[in-house]
């Protein structure tokens, strides 16, 4: 056996499995800059309406991927459900990139999609269950960081291609035609990756579980957190095999709720108007293709900037005062980008102000609200039914992100900058009293604890 420590084989782990996390969010930040291309008369000819089904086709999918994908992860464990997911984030990708009329493109990003949805539920469960209970909030939020980090990819990539070979008629092509290649070592990675530990006992795998924990864990702390699991897991003996209808037992369902409302907050602050069509927003306020397509750039850059600093940010502060403290900051920025955009319209100083305000947003998005959310939704469920667990739960996310993606350009097109940001910060509002009154504070609890004090609440309720 190979002799490295605990912390060298978790970070190899951290960094293999997160791979998903990157081609999740490559293909959703590559629409950003390929969509200004492939609408053009002479490629895709889009209508607004049209360049929401190509945008949202892949949402779409999500909501199914993460609903089923969830199921599927805890059936056939999270290690084979990550090669599945490469192979068909692979396949998604050239497909994608060799569509020859806008209907099969939209087919191939609804494929796409669903390899998406399944890496968003996958990925953070895998990590959950492989880390100890100290670390889990760094490794969980990893996975937020190659998102982001996969966005800032594209962005650069786009402005790269679109500044280089802009006039090539095929350049979007290019664009997405370059997600199969973290598919690749996504699917060679997981090929030398372990199951979870977690899933093994679950499926009475006792001695597989023990060798994961030892390469994990110091040699006392394995045997430990083995036989947690497995007392954990014999508590839950009344529950046999996980089903939906599980879901419904009164102490499971207050979980449920706090779940799905944890995951349609992080989508209401509008986020993905800008992840998905910030292009659009910046040539509006009053930047060329080009120069939009660099500025998308800083709002990359700022978002793996604030998801490290969210890192850092959740070894020291809870989970609450940080999501809240997220929606706050996304309110107000939503707000000044409605305000300015509505006082100095025309302006030639305009797309620069707009440009810093959803920076300022992405900063409080990247480094507050979203990985606390990720990691929200990976610890809240018990082992049983984690996985369908946040199924449901992100299935409410990707189809509240579904709706803002289908219908954000129209609603810009129709209501104009300011009134839709607008609209978006009265809807914040609403998520903030949601987490202020419903969310618990999770940090430093381990999954078996949080389990214990949902079960305890549900029986005093």
């Amino acid at each position: 056996m190979s002799q490295e420590t605990p912390q060298k084989f978790l970070k190899k782990v951290t960094v293999i499995s997160t791979f998903g996390g990157l081609l999740f969010g490559y293909d959703t930040g590559v629409i950003n800059g390929a969509l200004v291309y492939m609408a053009r008369p002479d490629q895709l000819n889009l209508s607004p309406f049209t360049e929401g089904l190509v945008a949202s086709g892949l949402l779409f999918g999500a909501a199914i991927g993460s609903f089923t994908g969830g199921r599927f992860a805890d059936a056939k464990g999270r290690r084979k459900m990550l090669l599945f997911l490469a192979a068909l984030f692979f396949v998604a990708a050239i497909g994608c990139s060799l569509s020859p009329t806008a209907e099969i493109l939209i087919g191939f990003r609804f494929l796409l999609g669903l390899a998406v949805g399944g890496a968003s539920v996958t990925v953070p469960s895998y990590l959950a269950e492989m880390s100890p209970a100290e670390r889990r909030g760094r490794m969980v939020t990893q996975n937020e960081l190659m998102i982001v980090s996969g966005q800032l990819l594209a962005f650069c990539l786009n402005a790269f291609l679109g500044s280089t070979f802009g006039s090539t008629a095929h350049i979007w092509r290019y664009m997405l035609a370059l997600a199969s290649l973290p598919a690749v070592v996504l699917w060679f990675g997981m090929l030398a990756m372990p199951e979870s530990p977690r899933w093994l006992v679950l499926n009475g795998q006792i001695g597989e579980a023990l060798k994961v924990l030892r390469r994990a864990r110091e040699e006392n702390r394995a045997i430990a957190e083995l036989n947690e699991i497995q007392d954990n897991l014999a508590q839950e003996a009344s529950i046999q095999k996980a089903t939906y209808k599980d879901l419904t037992v009164p102490w499971v369902r207050r979980i449920v709720f706090i779940a799905m409302g944890v995951a349609i907050c992080q989508q209401i602050s509008g986020v993905n108007s800008i992840m998905y069509y910030g292009t659009q927003i910046l040539m509006k306020a009053g930047f060329s293709t080009e120069a939009a397509l660099i500025g998308n750039i800083a709002n990359g850059v700022i978002s793996v900037g604030a998801t490290i600093f969210g890192m850092w940010m959740m070894t020291r502060h809870g989970r609450r005062p940080l999501i809240m403290t997220g929606q706050i900051g996304t309110m107000a920025c939503l707000c000044l980008i409605g305000l300015i955009s509505n006082l100095f319209d025309g302006a030639a100083f305009l797309p620069y102000l707009v440009l810093c305000m959803t920076v300022t947003f992405l900063f409080f998005q990247q480094g507050f609200l979203s990985p606390v959310t990720w990691l929200l939704l990976s610890e809240l469920f018990p082992q049983r039914m984690r996985g369908m667990g946040m199924g449901c739960a992100v299935l409410c996310l990707w189809i509240t992100n579904f709706l803002i993606g289908l219908w954000f350009p129209v609603l810009l097109s129709k209501f104009g900058l300011s009134a839709t940001f607008f609209m978006f910060a009265g809807i914040g509002l609403i998520g903030l009293l949601f987490v202020f009154k419903f969310v618990p504070e999770t940090r430093g609890r381990s999954l078996e604890q949080i389990e214990h004090d949902f079960r305890h609440h549900g029986e005093n309720a």
